[in-house]
């Protein structure tokens, strides 16, 4: 029997097309892992499926490499996934450099661009190329820089911050209040690969307005989520109660120095909830949990608004029922957040409210990843209701359109750099 979900609320919108929130307009990678070339326009909502193997996780970590380069650094980044020959395509061609444009629409109803380009030197080393940043607000001036090789080449305000060959030159300006909201945007983006022994663990108090990866400082991100908007803590819960029958609540636990998160619990025969910390819950509960406040985190009313979520197969140890319901709480987060999520789930899209303009279909060809949104035999199906993206899954009809899948030769990543066209050929 499926869980019921929780009712409506006014104020906490569902996730329809027509009021979806969406923060990255477009991306655009070049030869960056197993992506040869790709532009994409993400819906509000965007699942990115596909078989395993086919490069659905390289598409969130590209946009994590941009989240981890301007938080800590480009060398974090690259020696993170391994050196830079780890982190650009692999090919008989052998591709010396990678390439990626973001554009952004901003809280503030401004609109940006920006690209960069990393190329690799001797001995595993790398550089930034080109980097470009255009700003245009909604009645604000267009400000924009251009670099190239190390030098600034073109800026229309006075920057008088170094640029530095092996950083992003937006970490360097983000003191200028004009370039500083797409450098916050950007570092507020968040990407989930949820581990409940993570959540499990006593976790020191972190002032961070994001919840970790692995769900690391979840603790502190309910707290500051029940100080700041508690209805939207009580969504979560009403959700977790749906995915878990007898659940009826969480909260953050301060055990000494640490802190852990306490779960009300339904117990046969008591008439009051019984209390369990984090380290007797189960995996599937556990990870359902770090799922819906990834989800809810950037929910109204919060400073330090999450402007992206990417969530890695957020079905994981979840029974196919409660995939359902979680279905339903990503829709409604995709009211106020852009949700990105790799999966391979029918459960999970098998929902007559995701539109087929949110469905990315992700496969291999000769270890090159291809991705675009489905073919027009599978758009026409989802419109006239014969299928659901779930079922079309199932019978391995999930397809990507061949006539949007780029060339490198056709990739626009510098819209500003008049040698741009030119060098993307």
């Amino acid at each position: 029997m499926s869980p019921e979900l929780p009712q409506e609320t006014d104020d906490m919108n569902q996730g329809t097309s027509g009021h979806e929130r969406v923060f990255l307009r477009r991306l655009v990678l070049k030869d960056y892992k197993s992506i040869g070339a790709c532009d994409i326009k993400p819906a509000g909502f965007t699942a990115f499926v596909g078989p395993n193997g086919a490069g659905k996780s390289n598409i969130l970590d590209s946009l994590r490499f941009v989240k981890e380069s301007l938080r800590n650094s480009l060398e974090f980044a690259i020696r993170d996934r391994g050196g830079i020959n780890e982190v650009r395509r692999r090919s008989g061609g052998h591709p010396r450099h990678f390439a990626m444009r973001l554009d952004l629409s901003l809280e503030d109803g401004s609109k940006a661009t920006f690209s960069f380009e990393i190329g690799a030197t001797t001995a595993g080393g790398f550089k930034v190329k080109r980097e470009e940043c255009i700003l245009s607000g909604a009645t604000a001036k267009r400000h924009h820089y251009r670099t190239r090789n190390g030098k600034l080449v073109e800026a229309d305000l006075t920057l008088q911050s170094a640029v530095e060959p092996d950083r992003l030159y937006l970490s360097a300006v983000s003191a200028i209040p004009e370039f500083r909201p797409v450098y916050d945007a950007l570092s507020l983006m968040g990407f989930y690969n949820i581990n409940p022994d993570r959540i499990r663990d006593l976790q020191d108090p972190d002032p961070s307005d994001v919840l970790a990866r692995d769900g690391g400082n979840i603790a502190s991100i309910l707290a500051r989520l029940e100080s700041s908007n508690g209805s939207v803590k009580r969504r979560i819960e009403e959700y977790l109660e749906a995915v878990v029958p007898g659940i009826k609540g969480a909260d953050t636990k301060t055990l000494g120095p640490k802190q852990t998160v306490e779960f009300r619990q339904e117990v046969p025969g008591a008439s009051n909830p019984w209390k369990f910390l984090a380290a007797n819950m189960s995996d599937g509960t556990l990870r359902a949990f770090g799922v819906l406040v990834a989800l809810f985190q950037g929910a109204p009313g919060r400073k330090g608004r999450v402007p992206l979520v990417g969530i890695e197969e957020p079905e994981s140890a979840l029974h196919p029922a409660a995939a359902a319901t979680l279905s339903e709480a990503i829709l409604e987060a995709a009211s106020h957040t852009q949700v990105l999520v790799t999966s391979h789930s029918p459960e999970l899209l098998d929902n007559t409210k995701i539109p087929s303009d949110s469905i990315m279909a992700v496969v291999s060809e000769k270890g090159k990843t291809l991705v675009a949104p489905i073919d027009s035999g599978n758009r026409q199906v989802l419109r006239e209701g014969l299928y659901t993206p779930g079922e079309l899954l199932r019978i391995q009809e999930i397809l990507p359109d061949s006539s949007q899948l780029p060339k490198n030769r056709q990739l626009n990543l510098f819209p500003k750099d008049p040698e741009g066209a030119a060098h993307n050929r």
